[in-house]
């Protein structure tokens, strides 16, 4: 079976009416996790960004308490899946301000971690590369968000 296009499957999803646009959205929160956990943000979450960040924040904050600190190993496998997680919320909300947010909450966090990310260079290089990607971000932002984003960044490091 071949693949649609995006802007053919948009021209078709025009043409259906809403009881069966109803009905494949429905289909589709069936088959992946992701897809029911998007269609929740979408229906619920995005209404009220703020609350949204705070319950990923939460997630975060979590996410580092549970972490079994025994060996560099266990502590580079959370670390990767907490990143993977707050990756995935920050493609559904889209939003610069929500990523920056996150990805700052992320290496607060991961920069508190004890035994401390320098003494690892998988651990250290995820900060990094985290940094640079809110740098990036940042950039693209109003200056006001750019100057107080580039502060929090300078606390954390």
């Amino acid at each position: 079976m071949e693949t649609a296009t995006v802007k053919e499957l948009k021209e078709e999803l025009k043409s259906r009416p809403q009881k069966d646009l109803v009905e494949l959205c429905l289909r589709l929160s069936v088959f992946k996790k992701e897809n029911k956990e998007l269609l929740t943000y979408l229906l619920f979450e995005s209404a009220d960004e703020d609350a949204f960040i705070r319950a990923i924040k939460n997630d975060i904050h979590n996410g580092f308490k549970e972490i079994n600190l025994n060996s560099f190993y266990y502590i580079k496998k959370s670390v990767r899946k907490i990143l993977r997680e707050t990756k995935k919320y920050i493609r559904y909300s889209k939003k610069k301000e929500t990523e920056v947010e996150l990805l700052l909450c992320f290496c607060s966090e991961l920069k508190k971690l004890r035994p401390s990310v320098e003494r690892n260079y998988t651990l250290h290089n995820i900060l990094i590369r985290q940094v640079a990607a809110i740098r990036k971000t940042v950039s693209t932002l109003h200056e006001d968000l750019q100057y107080d984003y580039t502060e929090e960044l300078k606390k954390i490091l």
